[in-house]
């Protein structure tokens, strides 16, 4: 997964986590403007939060923010 998206990824989980709290939930489809500017980026939040974590659609942004987070240090 590219860097940039990674680090858009958890500044969203971030901002959602301090507007609603802990428990909020959110699909990868939060990552992205309501139209579908990037098809390519698109498929590859999709591809990872379905094929390669097999999540749920809608999970809770800290468990994908901790998810992100060794990916994200290690890149």
């Amino acid at each position: 997964m590219q860097h940039k998206l990674r680090a858009k990824m958890i500044e969203v989980c971030d901002k959602k986590i301090a507007a609603k709290g802990p428990s909020v939930g959110l699909s990868f489809y939060a990552f992205f403007a309501n139209k579908n500017d990037n098809p390519r980026l698109l498929m590859e939040a999709a591809t990872w939060w379905i094929e390669t974590q097999q999540l749920d659609h809608f999970e809770k942004a800290t468990k994908i923010k901790n998810l992100l987070i060794p990916i994200h240090l290690n890149n």
